[in-house]
């Protein structure tokens, strides 16, 4: 399966997106290997704009929810209106039922609106007076936060935080990109000239030629140790579960298939083990409260568990290391 459409779709991005290269590949990563992205990062830093080009670059439906303490599950999920004429209740599809679902400010629901997505972002289906529809493909959710700001807001709880794959920083611009920025918005808006790179039915095709990367024995053993290093660490009150062992393997095969490899290697988990880990851990309160962060500790496993050689599928008796480099 040829991945270069993928390219496409981050260069289609980096059209209106000014910088942020990094970003837009986890974000393709994310969308690459099914998974759903958790943007964390102050206001006004082009989190809505990125998730609209994201859609509109893969041709798909786009629906944007603005989570408030009185937003109702009924207004995420849909809901059953009676019909007076013909005497049956007809379902009102809720913007869940879209290729990519922006849920802005997720953590300003309540907890009861937040579970909501659950069934959703986990088994790609709504449930609404027991009645099931299946959601279309690809089902892309984007949800933001902002970090400052806690008044009102609930925190989400570990087990919506493990549904999603992957939590982006997007971070603020340099000063040559802001000054981008400015150019490129001046006289008008990109987003309203761009095309569509490739159509919603291709795009899943090539999330299941995904599935087919190679992942070698040596990958998945470094993917394990590095996961239950994390519920050993003396700084972690909670490690990551084995949906996050999962996640960092399907992320993995995402990035090798972007980089045009049909297998994966130590260096594509290496660095996605942080924006894939960092938000499935939970510090102990005394780190916490020392001004620890959870990536410190990431890190420091990283750099604890030696990487695996000889890790690619093998082709008439060669292996390739680490590095890429074939050897006898």
């Amino acid at each position: 399966m040829d991945f270069s459409q993928c390219k496409s779709i981050m260069e289609n991005v980096s059209k209106v997106i000014v910088g942020k290269e990094h970003s837009i590949e986890l974000l393709m990563i994310a969308l690459l290997a099914d998974g759903h992205v958790l943007l964390e990062d102050v206001p006004g830093l082009g989190k809505t704009l990125i998730a609209k080009t994201l859609a509109k670059s893969i041709g798909g439906s786009f629906k944007r929810v603005q989570f408030t303490p009185d937003l109702l599950p009924s207004d995420v999920t849909g809901f059953n209106v009676y019909n007076q004429q013909t005497c049956q209740f007809t379902f009102q599809s809720g913007p869940v039922l879209s290729n990519v679902l922006l849920a802005d400010e997720i953590n300003r629901a309540i907890p009861r609106t937040q579970s909501s997505l659950l069934e959703s972002m986990e088994e790609r289906q709504v449930t609404v007076d027991g009645q099931t529809f299946p959601l279309p493909k690809p089902f892309f959710v984007i949800a933001t936060q902002n970090p400052i700001e806690l008044e009102g807001t609930f925190p989400l709880p570990e087990a919506q935080l493990d549904r999603f794959l992957i939590r982006i920083g997007l971070g603020y611009p340099d000063k040559q990109e802001e000054m981008s920025i400015l150019e490129r918005f001046q006289e008008k808006d990109p987003l309203e000239a761009l095309e569509a790179v490739i159509d919603p039915g291709k795009l899943s095709d090539l999330q299941e030629a995904r599935k087919k990367v190679y992942v070698s024995g040596p990958v998945r053993e470094y993917i394990t140790e590095i996961v239950r290093a994390t519920r050993e660490h003396g700084a972690f009150r909670f490690g990551a579960s084995p949906r996050a062992s999962l996640g960092l393997m399907r992320a993995g095969q995402a990035m090798a298939a972007l980089r045009g490899l049909e297998y994966v290697l130590p260096d594509h988990i290496k660095t996605l083990a942080i924006p894939v880990l960092v938000h499935r851990v939970i510090l102990k309160e005394e780190e916490r409260l020392r001004g620890e962060v959870p990536e410190h500790f990431l890190e420091e496993i990283l750099l604890q568990i030696p990487v695996p050689l000889g890790v690619a599928k093998p082709a008439r008796g060669q292996l390739v290391g680490d590095d890429g480099a074939a050897t006898e």
